[in-house]
């Protein structure tokens, strides 16, 4: 259990940890690539740790420095591993490890742990299948655990039926370019997530494979290649720095994030203008980023279909501001490391907040905070829960995180660096 303690105001600069996305993606294109790579800034966290294992049981050897890693890529040769490929509750990894798979030639098993084998990857398994992918879930479920008996990718045009995770989609564009045919892939639906899935395009360009794709992000023709080793500097993690910037917007105080870049690669910096609209002062200071808060937020409308790894960060902000706020366009929500949606409106209303759930939004109506009081915040396991309303803790007494070391998942010194804030 971990007690906040409130601060009458904020005034840090604080660098945070690379981004978890970005480290993934090069991960995976530093793997695939034919020599060695060397990754500058990676996170190193319980999610990144069971990527590279998983790699080295694919036969790529990862060699881990304090601030640097050298991946040594097979030219997208994949080893069929020994035992079953465990990846706890990663879902950026199931995701793209089972497309990683499917380039081998042998058995592969994918599982992880309990909630994992309740979040859904049914659509990437059809989308595998298009290419010519013999891939099962075991139980049925369309969930992991998973069993690929793989033979390569064939290429040629295959259907995604649906794009509300964008980790379905990054997922088959990372591999498609190992194709023994030249991969054409088309998406149903509206794609959500659209800032991910433009990461992964940007990743691979870095790493020499251009994609052709339409505007609107439905239908990409990937070019047979191989992706080329390189050096690849991974920037700040910016749906970490949120929590920075969400201090200093409720306390009325200035936080600077050193290393989130104007532009950055990453959707989730788009809560920054967010803020902005709410009330807070927002200016460029180096190679970062500063939030000045005001004595007064405003509450706004918005659509965070591309953002919802910052939606808990938003919603604990807008507990704190005049009236209301409606974040729409979130059913994505409920396939996270627990349903985000639900568990956040559950906890601002433990809180005191008054705040309404809907099947794909929820409702905040704000009164500047003067009814939130402390409580014991359940996390549901969940990294962002922890550490975004440990920010609420800065500014009303007694909020106690539960299960706080599951920030590992993502930002193993969070604490360390919360702390800083004080």
């Amino acid at each position: 259990m971990k007690e906040i303690s409130p601060v009458t105001t904020v005034d840090a600069t604080i660098a945070v940890p690379g981004s978890k996305s970005l480290t993934q993606r090069a991960l995976i294109a530093a793997a695939l690539a034919d020599g060695r790579s060397r990754l500058l800034g990676p996170l190193t966290s319980e999610d990144t740790d069971y990527t590279s294992k998983a790699l080295g049981q694919m036969g790529i050897t990862v060699h881990k420095e304090k601030d640097s890693w050298q991946v040594e890529g097979n030219g997208g040769r994949i080893v069929t591993p020994t035992g079953e490929i465990y990846l706890g509750n990663n879902g950026t990894a199931t995701r793209f490890l089972t497309s990683v798979a499917a380039l081998g030639h042998g058995l592969f098993t994918i599982d992880g742990e309990e909630r994992m084998r309740e979040r859904p990857i049914g659509p990437l398994m059809e989308a595998l299948r298009g290419w010519g992918v013999d891939i099962s879930s075991v139980a049925g479920t369309g969930c992991p655990p998973l069993r690929i008996n793989s033979h390569g990718l064939q290429g040629g045009e295959t259907v995604l039926p649906e794009g509300k995770s964008s980790q379905y989609l990054s997922s088959l564009l990372l591999v498609a370019p190992y194709a023994a045919r030249p991969a054409i892939l088309q998406v149903k639906g509206e794609v959500l997530s659209k800032p991910y899935v433009a990461m992964t395009l940007s990743v691979m360009a870095d790493f020499g494979i251009e994609v052709d794709c339409n505007q609107d992000l439905t239908r990409f023709v990937i070019p047979q290649g191989c992706y080329r080793a390189m050096e690849y500097e991974i920037e700040g993690d910016a749906s970490n720095a949120s929590y920075f910037w969400a201090a200093a917007a409720i306390t009325a105080g200035r936080v600077t994030v050193s290393n989130v870049p104007v532009p950055s690669l990453q959707g989730d910096a788009g809560l920054v203008p967010l803020l902005a609209r709410m009330g807070c002062e927002i200016s460029r200071e180096g190679g970062g980023i500063m939030v000045q808060g005001r004595p007064r937020l405003e509450g706004i409308t918005v659509d965070m279909g591309d953002m919802p790894d910052v939606v808990p960060t938003l919603a604990v902000v807008a507990a704190f501001a005049h009236g209301k706020t409606v974040i729409k366009n979130i059913a994505h929500l409920r396939i996270k490391e627990c349903d985000r949606l639900s568990a956040v409106v559950t906890e601002l209303t433990r809180m005191g907040a008054q705040v309404e759930e809907q099947q794909d939004s929820m409702i905040i109506h704000g009164d500047g905070g003067a009814n939130l009081h402390g409580a014991v915040i359940d996390t549901y396991k969940d990294h962002r829960m922890a550490m975004s309303f440990a920010v609420a803790g800065l500014k009303v007494a007694g909020v106690q995180i539960s299960d706080e070391g599951c920030v590992a998942k993502s930002f193993p010194d969070f604490w360390e660096r919360f702390s800083l804030l004080a």
